[in-house]
């Protein structure tokens, strides 16, 4: 008997929904969109900027610069996240607003139901179906996969490799440029400004190779790559005179990399250095 009372009870409960929904006017429904609309515009004022942008990447060193660029960006793709999730839920949640909408007009109309398609993703056709959250992409990040390489990007690779292999320091570094331009992001980033500078360095330009190496280190810190970079970039610091740079750099290689074969490498160019 109580169950049956409990199952009497919703039947009512769901009768009284319906009635009130057939007693929905077409001013209740305008009322709903001016709601919408404003939740629009609202979404909206999220692309405005509120002010210049104020990044702290000070530091005394280069290391310490490169470290505060990896907090802001790590920052920024905080909040990027969070507002891509906050957009998300908005078409979402208004594309699902805007098929109910569609539904309850055509009902007071006394229209065909069978005939509403599916309703349109707010903003434009995403993909995604109504009632579904859209996907959201992992952290900003335009490097591909390792095994999804462009067409000819392998090659090209393998060819600037070769002429550095060889010897022929200019062709590599042209070559690994116009890699470098023809396909950003690329997961051989790391490894290509590695090379570049190296190349550069066989040319005697030692400022260029150093900026090669920083992007090799930057693009890929804990990357198999980095304390190879990290050592170049300290060696071609004292190249370049700077050796109080050079001797933090080379000492961050046995810091950050303990078990790398690289850190006796480091170990005797500060000593080549006199670092304290």
């Amino acid at each position: 008997m109580r169950l049956a009372g409990w199952v009497l009870a919703a039947v009512i409960a769901t009768a009284g929904v319906a009635q009130a929904q057939d007693q929905q006017t077409l001013a209740d429904i305008r009322q709903e969109l001016t709601v919408l609309h404003v939740e629009i515009q609202r979404l909206k004022r999220e692309f405005s900027t509120t002010g210049s942008p104020a990044p702290n990447l000070s530091g005394s060193s280069i290391l310490e610069r490169v470290d505060a660029i990896e907090a802001e960006l790590q920052r920024l793709t905080s909040q990027t996240e969070q507002l891509n999730q906050r957009v998300q839920n908005v078409v979402t949640d208004g594309t699902n607003r805007i098929g109910d909408l569609e539904f309850r007009l055509v009902e007071l109309e006394g229209g065909d139901l069978s005939t509403l398609g599916e309703t349109s993703t707010l903003g434009g056709d995403s993909g995604a179906t109504v009632g579904s959250a859209l996907p959201i992409s992992p952290t900003p990040s335009s490097v591909n996969e390792q095994g999804e390489l462009a067409i000819g990007e392998q090659s090209d690779f393998e060819a600037a490799a070769l002429a550095l292999s060889e010897g022929d320091f200019q062709a590599a570094a042209d070559q690994f440029a116009q890699f470098d331009s023809s396909y950003p992001g690329s997961p051989l980033a790391p490894e290509a400004h590695l090379k570049r500078g190296q190349a550069l360095d066989g040319l005697g330009d030692t400022r260029e190779a150093a900026r090669a190496f920083l992007a090799s280190f930057t693009g890929d810190s804990e990357g198999a790559f980095a304390p190879e970079a990290l050592f170049e970039l300290g060696a071609a610091l004292g190249r370049l005179g700077q050796t109080e740079q050079a001797c933090i750099t080379l000492t961050e290689v046995g810091v950050r990399f303990p078990a790398s074969a690289t850190v006796s490498a480091a170990t005797q160019e500060m000593a080549s250095l006199g670092c304290s």
